[in-house]
């Protein structure tokens, strides 16, 4: 009865509290314009939705359209804020210190007032002595009352949180409203958590309208120049820890492991530009004794060849240019394929080469036993296993997005991204233009896809260390000891970064994470 009464008095109210939205067809194309690049669900009546980040100032904004509902990829990163309402993966404690004003709601300045108008609308309904329906009777609404009093206090986290439980429990009125209050909250140059709050809302506006694989898809293939592209990579690189700590803390392990080896195969998984080898070959030439001869296998797809203007004969030359200048004896072959196509002949492992194999970052793109019968993620590592390599390392994102259901989900990419976020908005300042487009291009498309897909489509699949740590050993593998002097040179690299930045050396493994929230993990195996 609490149920059906708070649904005829809602009936009653939303005409004149929620927008109406049109069903969205679910036929996505692209389109490019001189002022941006969108992608357009064809629609016959309103709502065209765009993240521009070409905009002067970022703002996230609506237009009305007799045509099409639009997506850009434009969007703009997070900031880690822990949802009091919707804790996120236990292991995480994250801390809660990052209050953002935003925007306030459109539907009353005053909370109260529209508390009343319901309570007029059930004294008509059900006359003067009737029971009153309120929050402690009924779920519904005070689960209505918690998201009015979130939009009023322009708490943007809680609305997005409301708006995913919204679109995981298909309630279709409810998402569509609070996307609308959404838009009006979120802005590609403002604080964190507005920032991420525009990708996540690009995420959940796909998902809603089953076109999340199509963005997905778009997003990497309709990239800006090769390089441009390169060049938001670079920005990321330089004003984050992140890839240099998982690169250094490789390198030290494979080092460690060949110091005393003449002939080093190294196969490296997703090599991209192939700068992780620049500081190992400087190392081993300047090995007493002199360096060992150095194979280098790259194995990347297409992809990484747009972001580098070509193919792996690019990264051949650099290296090969590098390694003589050093006098290195170097070879490099190419294996340009996915991981999943990936056999052992394509790997050309000789008699006598001491092997050296490197996941870094690539791992979770595999899919595992929950997406396919193939399972990938395992059967590549026992491959390796067969290779008997001398040390295998993994650098991989310490967050749990794999087998997780929609809600929980959303809560982890949340909880995580806003680290992120917040660590690149200490570094780069809100109104520079090379902070949007490194925000958009390098991570906006992974919260699209982790929020807006499923199934094969969903690519971006992480796992905790610990699964990790499982499958490593059900493959056979065995923990290869972290070396204290690696650990020292890492620390001294964290000195020219935030304070906030911490290392911590837990279960034979390195965790590099943003004030209390881990975000990288890297480990070796042998």
């Amino acid at each position: 009865m609490a149920s059906r009464l708070y649904h005829q008095v809602k009936q009653e109210v939303e005409p004149y509290c929620l927008p109406q939205f049109p069903t969205i067809d679910r036929s996505l194309c692209y389109s490019d314009s001189s002022q941006g690049s969108h992608f357009s669900v064809k629609n016959s009546s309103e709502l065209y939705c765009t993240l521009e980040s070409s905009s002067a100032n970022g703002s996230y904004t609506v237009y009305n359209s007799s045509s099409t509902v639009s997506f850009s990829p434009n969007g703009s990163p997070m900031s880690q804020q822990e949802s009091q309402s919707y804790p996120s993966d236990l292991h995480h404690s994250p801390d809660n210190t990052y209050g953002s004003p935003i925007s306030g709601s459109c539907i009353t300045d005053d909370v109260s007032d529209l508390r009343h108008k319901l309570r007029e609308l059930e004294t008509v309904m059900l006359g003067p002595d009737s029971d009153i329906i309120d929050s402690t009777t009924s779920p519904d609404m005070g689960s209505w009352n918690l998201v009015m009093d979130a939009i009023s206090r322009g708490d943007l986290k809680q609305v997005l949180v409301s708006c995913a439980k919204a679109v995981s429990d298909n309630d279709l009125m409810m998402s569509q409203w609070l996307m609308d209050e959404l838009r009006r909250m979120v802005s590609v140059s403002g604080e964190p958590i507005q920032r991420l709050g525009a990708y996540m809302l690009e995420g959940l506006v796909a998902r809603l309208a089953s076109s999340g694989s199509s963005i997905y898809k778009a997003l990497r293939c309709k990239e800006p120049a090769s390089a441009d592209l390169l060049s938001y990579m670079h920005i990321l690189y330089e004003v984050c820890p992140y890839f240099k700590f998982g690169y250094m803390s490789a390198n030290g392990a494979i080092a460690e492991a060949m110091k005393d080896e003449d002939r080093v195969h190294i196969i490296d998984f997703q090599i991209g530009q192939g700068s992780q080898w620049i500081t190992l070959i400087q190392a081993f030439a300047a090995r007493p004794g002199g360096p060992p001869h150095i194979c280098i296998t790259g194995i990347d797809d297409s992809t990484s060849a747009y972001a580098r203007g070509g193919g792996l004969n690019i990264v051949g030359k650099r290296l090969s240019k590098l390694a003589e200048h050093f006098k290195v004896p170097f070879e490099f072959h190419a294996a340009a394929m996915s991981g999943c196509e990936v056999q052992q002949e394509h790997l050309r492992v000789r008699p006598g080469e001491a092997l050296a194999v490197n996941f870094a970052f690539m791992l979770h793109h595999m899919p595992d036993e929950s997406v396919s019968t193939e399972n990938h993620r395992d059967r590549l590592l026992r491959l390796v296993k067969s290779l008997s390599p001398k040390v295998v390392t993994l650098v991989e994102q310490e967050s749990n997005t794999n087998t997780a259901p929609f809600f929980p989900r959303f809560l982890e990419t949340l909880n995580y991204y806003t680290a992120m976020f917040e660590s690149i908005d200490v570094t780069l300042p809100r109104d520079r233009k090379e902070r949007i487009n490194v925000e958009q291009h390098c991570l906006a498309r992974d919260v699209v896809n982790i929020i807006a897909c499923e199934g094969p489509e969903r690519v971006e699949r992480h796992e905790l260390m610990g699964k990790w740590r499982s499958r490593f050993r059900m493959a056979g593998f065995c923990p290869y000891p972290l070396s204290s002097l690696v650990n020292a040179t890492i620390k001294t690299l964290l000195e020219n970064y935030c304070d906030k930045y911490r290392l911590e050396e837990r279960d034979g493994a390195l965790f590099l994470g943003w004030m209390n929230r881990d975000l990288v993990a890297s480990c070796a195996w042998k």
